[in-house]
């Protein structure tokens, strides 16, 4: 039972920052259930390639899957209420000694959201979620003097979650340029509202669709807020390596995304060049070209349009004396002993700042020492003169003798989940309780439940209720202990929105009907009325035009 004290606190906060924020911007007295699903952070492939001749950054991904469902009620032509999902979105965040990147996977919905019958004009609450959930994600996930990097792909698809949701008529699908504005409009609270925080220096947003030109692009980005935003890719800005470098180490690696796979596809060149050392392309030379190339390649050339979106978010400088941490891809590496004499020698001397310790200082140079853990922090280093030389007289080691004792198994008392015994913060990534899901499992066993929901069915409201049931109890049963409870919480919109009214203040113009001019068959015009002012500021009068006035065409 220990165990479960311990970890039910974390479980009891683990969402309940998300919802609280989650209920502040939904409509006022609307329900909707919150299914937060997140792995722990685990070792992952780096996403940029290391130039040659350097070792790849250590690299965790945490997987994050948020879905909301709400109630279908007895008038949708069942006995009892059920709940039914009308949005997921999935996120991943990959996290380095460097820098930390957050990546949307996918997000779709299932058009069932119609059920609530919101008024019109009402906020759209799965933008609503989408913004909140992605704003909660960097706060959590934010560490000192370490950039943060927002990257998504918008790419119209019928459906990316939810099996035959295509099928249902209420489903209301945007083409590629309406998914792009979308998603502009989504992150741009992002970028308006992070300067004015303390924690970020700057803020800016970037797009590039490729194929389309830069004047056609900015259509794309909401109004009043162009200056803020950069058409382009700022993928040499956020990297860590300087110098020439090549191209392919500025392109990030992420799982199903369009220039993923043009990037294998030219990987290819050199495994089967002569000069594979320099990890140059043979056809692409620098990464503006690479650009230029994708808009023939892959989802770009299927005839729609894919936009790529990134918000760089930088750190406000906080310069103090930490201990020094490194990366893996180091060229140069101090020992630790020589660290030891180092600090011996001149105990006044200036902190030396890495990664862990300023922005600035480890965007572009090199670390200075290995990675200490925080469980070997209180461990004393032993250098190699310090050890005992083996010499002939050191004692030899007893032999062992007399009956054996079998040893007395161990039964285990109690249920222990060993995934929240992970530590909070690292040089490498910060897991804060705060940012955890309702419910946290194994990487293989979130697979398992992401690609359960890839199985299902929601055509029809009554299999999009059997499926969205199943996937919810499925989650719930393999849950651990407490967090079965966790798993689904109930959150009731506050904020109040006024719908827009289709009729302004100053009302509608229509046209008189005696303004119409007609036309007979015989070719004789109808006599045409004027409009002049009256004199009592009253209705104009009417001026009709006498019969002697019209002139008759002649036949011919």
């Amino acid at each position: 039972m220990a165990a479960r004290e311990n970890h039910t606190p974390n479980a009891l906060i683990a969402s309940s920052i998300l919802l609280q924020q989650l209920a502040s911007v939904l409509p006022k007295d609307i329900n909707f259930n919150i299914y937060h699903l997140s792995t722990p952070p685990t070792k992952a492939s780096a996403l940029y390639s290391a130039p040659p001749g350097a070792r790849q950054d250590r690299t965790y991904c945490e997987s994050h899957f948020l879905s909301a469902s709400i109630r279908a009620s007895a008038h949708d032509g069942f006995a009892e209420k059920t709940d039914v999902l009308v949005f997921a979105i999935e996120v991943l965040i990959y996290s380095t000694a460097y820098d930390t990147t957050f990546f949307v996977s996918k997000a779709d919905s299932t058009g069932y959201l119609h059920l609530l019958k919101l008024p019109k004009g009402t906020p759209s609450p799965l933008r609503e979620i989408s913004a909140t959930f992605l704003r909660h994600l960097l706060e959590q996930r934010q560490r000192p003097n370490i950039r943060s990097v927002l990257s998504l792909f918008a790419r119209a698809q019928d459906q990316y979650l939810f099996p035959g949701s295509i099928e249902y008529s209420g489903k209301h699908v945007l083409d590629d340029r309406g998914l792009v504005r979308w998603w502009c409009r989504v992150l741009n609270p992002l970028v308006e509202s992070a300067p004015s925080d303390s924690h970020w220096d700057a803020v800016n947003g970037y797009l590039i669709v490729p194929g389309v030109d830069t004047h056609e692009t900015r259509s794309y980005l909401p109004r009043g807020t162009k200056a803020q935003w950069t058409i382009g890719h700022p993928l040499q800005k956020i990297s860590r390596y300087s110098g020439d470098i090549p191209p392919r180490c500025l392109v990030p690696h992420f799982p199903d995304d369009p220039k993923s796979r043009y990037l294998d596809e030219l990987d290819e060149e050199i495994s089967k060049g002569q000069n594979s050392d320099s990890g140059q392309w043979k056809s692409v030379k620098s990464i503006d070209q690479f650009w230029d190339m994708m808009a023939f390649r892959q989802e770009c050339s299927a005839g729609r349009l894919v936009g790529f979106i990134w918000i760089v978010f930088t750190p406000s400088p906080r310069l103090q004396p930490t201990e020094s941490v490194a990366g893996d891809s180091q060229t140069t590496i101090m020992t630790l002993d020589s660290q030891i004499l180092d600090a011996k020698s001149s105990c006044s001397a200036s902190p030396v700042f890495t990664p862990a310790t300023s922005f600035y200082t480890s965007s572009q140079g090199q670390p200075l020492s290995l990675p200490i853990n925080e469980h070997e922090r209180d461990v004393p280093i032993i250098s190699e003169q310090s050890l005992p030389s083996s010499s002939p007289h050191t004692a030899k080691r007893k032999k062992l003798s007399g009956p054996i004792v079998a040893r007395q198994p161990r039964i285990k008392t109690e249920n222990k989940n060993y995934l929240l015994d992970k530590p909070e913060s690292t040089a490498y990534y910060s897991w804060k309780s705060g940012g955890r899901g309702q419910v946290i499992v194994e990487e293989t066993d979130y697979k398992r439940i992401t690609e359960l929901l890839l199985r299902l069915d929601f055509a029809n409201l009554e299999l999009a209720t059997s499926s969205s049931s199943r996937w919810i109890n499925e989650v719930r049963y393999g849950a651990w202990g407490p967090m079965k409870e966790f798993w689904g919480q109930t959150i009731t919109g506050t904020k109040v929105t006024e719908a827009q009214n289709v009729v302004g203040a100053a009302g509608v113009n229509t046209l008189n009907i005696g303004l119409v001019r007609k036309k007979r068959k015989g070719g004789i015009e109808e006599p045409k009325e004027q409009l002049t002012p009256s004199t009592n500021g009253g209705t104009p009068e009417v001026n009709v035009l006498s019969a002697g006035m019209l002139r008759k065409k002649a036949k011919v």
